[in-house]
């Protein structure tokens, strides 16, 4: 008789997350291959971050296979999924995991670059969700993750584009389980706060007098849980929602975030640092944009 653990099981799966070659999508893939995924399939801008990424999965000992693709171009999205699925038998689980920001003041940026940070962070999950969603509906199953964000609820100065694409695509995770939840498809997203990364790193070093970063401060502050995320925070949620375990959750939005979006935050000068400052000189080795 399976046990409750079972469910939990990826084993036989087949896992497309785009944008993996590093970061949280690396970090989500490695999660499902050791739940028991039997083929991971990622891509990645250029050649360069394919060959980067196969390294690392290789070094990891788990069976990846990478391509170059843009996730805005649906012609190379279309090609992908045909490809994988020609290899592969079809693809069961979906991570829309690459994505863009650009910090710019709203009245200073150009179009262009507006339409970058959507095309990358919205049209690329549409396009990627509408290549697998036949083939999911012809199998009765199917999971998608969506890579949503604090900024699906919250606005920030100089992230407009960002928020209003993860705002868009929280609501693209709804009308997925709207439209195809008859088809035993789930959508889901994932909305990560602030994680301890190489490129947050410089946001929690201790400054030359010895205090806190002030940005480190503000964020502690604002967290119940008094810290940053880590990558593992993350990687249980990311096999739970692409598993059997949660066939009856569909389009919602999971926060990861120590409790940011549940709390009004202290005052700064009132945290204690004190306490902070071992955790402030580790070393961190992921990268995720945040």
């Amino acid at each position: 008789m399976a046990g409750i653990l079972d469910k939990f099981r990826l084993d036989g799966k087949v896992a497309w997350i785009t944008g993996a070659s590093y970061g949280l999508g690396l970090a989500y893939a490695v999660a499902f291959a050791e739940a028991g995924a039997k083929k991971i399939i990622f891509n990645d801008i250029n050649q360069e971050l394919v060959d980067r990424g196969m390294a690392a999965y290789k070094e990891r000992g788990i069976d990846a296979t990478g391509y170059v693709c843009d996730v805005t171009n649906e012609e190379q999205v279309n090609a992908l999924v045909q490809d994988a699925t020609d290899k592969f038998g079809g693809i069961d689980i979906l991570v829309n995991n690459a994505g863009i920001i650009k910090r710019i003041p709203m009245i200073e940026m150009e179009k262009k670059q507006w339409d970058q940070v959507l095309n990358v962070d919205l049209t690329g999950p549409f396009l990627c969700s509408k290549a697998v969603l036949p083939q999911m509906i012809e199998r009765r199953s199917g999971k998608i993750i969506n890579a949503c964000s604090m900024m699906s609820e919250l606005g920030r100065e100089t992230v407009s584009a960002y928020a209003a694409a993860k705002g868009g695509l929280k609501m693209l995770t709804k009308n997925i389980c709207s439209e195809y939840g008859q088809y035993n498809i789930q959508c889901n997203a994932i909305g990560p706060g602030y994680i301890a990364t190489p490129q947050t790193a410089p946001l929690r070093e201790k400054q030359a007098d010895g205090s806190m970063h002030p940005f480190d401060r503000f964020i502690r502050s604002k967290t119940p849980a008094q810290r940053w995320g880590e990558t593992e925070d993350l990687e249980g949620l990311a096999v739970f929602l692409a598993s059997p375990a949660s066939d009856f959750i569909n389009g919602q939005v999971v926060y990861i975030d120590g409790g940011i979006l549940a709390y009004i935050g202290q005052d700064p000068s009132q945290l204690d640092a004190s306490k902070f400052q071992d955790e402030a000189t580790r070393e961190d080795v992921v990268v995720a944009d945040k």
